[in-house]
């Protein structure tokens, strides 16, 4: 028997409890309402709700008291703050302690049925077993990938930006996937974008999209990313790549949740949950001006760090089985002992994709259906002193002694990699162009 699901509504102010309950009950929900922190708490001791609503400012106390008592006590229940205008930083803290999502004052109606569409559709908290990888394919056993799961498993319940920090290969828009696939989007779309791989003059028309007509070449109307990411998940991978001058349309579009087509009057209200990522240290790029300090706080509301390959070696021999059941076709290869054992040995600085290409290269030129240790061609790290002479010596011209070092580490990935310019850039965690201006600038062909 289906049960029409119940709002709990907490506010102070007698009109907007009026218009936020007429609102509900128009969408054929059932609603209580409080006007203060013991009035919430006495209404949530004899009823269970399947959402609430609460301001942050309260006669009694504030939303993060109800926020707080509803963690504790219901924690199935999801909670959406609703914050005054302009004051991200109630909303941003609101998120870090568990809220599903918030409310601007004064309140958005379209944005008020959005959001309890979409929390009606939350997930309850799993209690089991969270050392399965699927959905989102993030394979591993190992303490840290247990833990990485069980954090995406308590992210995908909220609508709280996230932003993934790790380096290059580490499985940060698989961890993106997970998060979407999870959570209460799953059925609308997951848009990855690759911001370090957009034309800065290209960016506005692709993120916003344009009108026909606005541009020469525009000869329909074209939606950009945020509207193809209407109902989903729109995910910014390497977004410390965003220029200074995008950054800027980019925290106003989050904010407001509008955009505006290049060549349009009028804005489009988007409903899209943001998720992004880089290999960078955004907190350092703030600090010397690379990177809007209020853009940073709207993204890096919660951060999740996804671990290298070298902190999860114990994962290696199932991620290798699992790569080379992907790649196998119609062979039947499998790696010998030896070859499990030295796998797990090596560094990785590309992490899980430069082991599939270590793997991909061993098949290849495997001639059985064993891949021997030998086959891997793998040799040890070159490890680089801090000290580069023995003695205690200074290494002479320090620009011509770093550029000795970059030349050595751009020549060996460019050996490993087969002289892929775009693979060789994907290992070293870098974009393409910095990959190609740094092989001019060393003369490197």
């Amino acid at each position: 028997m289906l049960t029409t699901p119940r709002i709990l509504i907490v506010d102070d102010e007698p009109d907007l409890l009026d218009l936020m309950e007429l609102t509900l009950v128009k969408m054929g929900l059932e609603t209580r309402r409080a006007a203060s922190v013991s009035e919430a708490k006495k209404e949530l001791a004899e009823a269970r709700f399947d959402l609430c609503l609460t301001d942050m400012r309260l006669g009694d106390g504030n939303g993060l008291d109800v926020l707080r008592c509803i963690g504790e006590n219901y924690p199935a229940t999801p909670v959406a703050v609703i914050t005054a205008f302009g004051n991200t930083q109630n909303a941003v803290e609101a998120l870090k302690a568990g809220a599903f999502d918030y409310l601007s004052k004064p309140v958005a109606l379209d944005q008020l049925r959005t959001l309890v569409k979409t929390a009606l559709k939350v997930p309850e908290k799993s209690g089991g077993n969270t050392s399965s990888a699927r959905p989102g394919e993030l394979l591993g056993n190992s303490t840290a990938m247990l833990e990485i799961r069980a954090q995406i498993d308590k992210l995908a319940r909220t609508l709280a930006p996230v932003h993934i920090t790790g380096e290059s290969g580490s499985g940060k828009e698989l961890a993106a996937r997970r998060i979407h696939v999870l959570g209460s989007r799953a059925a609308g779309p997951f848009v990855p974008v690759n911001c370090g791989a957009i034309p800065e003059t290209l960016m506005e028309s692709e993120f916003f999209g344009y009108k026909k007509g606005a541009f020469t070449g525009a000869n329909e109307d074209r939606e950009g990313f945020f509207q193809a990411a209407n109902g989903g998940t729109l995910f910014l991978d390497e977004v410390a790549d965003l220029p200074l001058s995008m950054q800027v349309k980019l925290l106003r579009a989050i904010q407001e949740k509008k955009v505006r087509k290049i060549g349009a009057t009028q804005e489009e209200t988007v409903d899209i949950r943001i998720i992004s990522a880089t290999h960078r240290k955004l907190a350092q790029m703030v600090e010397a001006g690379s990177f809007r300090q209020d853009l940073y706080y709207r993204l890096n509301v919660i951060e999740l760090n996804m671990p290298s390959l070298r902190e999860r070696r114990d994962d290696i021999p199932l991620l290798a089985e699992a790569l080379i059941a992907k790649n196998n076709g119609d062979r039947k290869i499998r790696l010998a002992a030896d070859a499990k054992k030295l796998l797990q040995t090596y560094a990785y600085p590309g992490n899980v994709r430069e082991l599939e290409n270590i793997l991909e290269r061993a098949m290849a030129l495997a001639e059985g259906d064993v891949i021997e240790a030998t086959e891997l061609n793998l040799s040890p790290e070159p490890e680089i002193s801090p000290n580069p002479d023995s003695s205690g010596s200074l290494p002479g011209n320090l620009q011509d002694h770093l550029d000795r070092i970059e030349r050595d580490v751009l020549t060996k990935s460019l050996e490993q990699t087969r002289h892929n310019k775009t693979a060789a850039a994907r290992l070293l965690g870098i974009t393409f162009r910095s990959l190609r201006y740094r092989l001019e600038r060393l003369g490197i062909e």
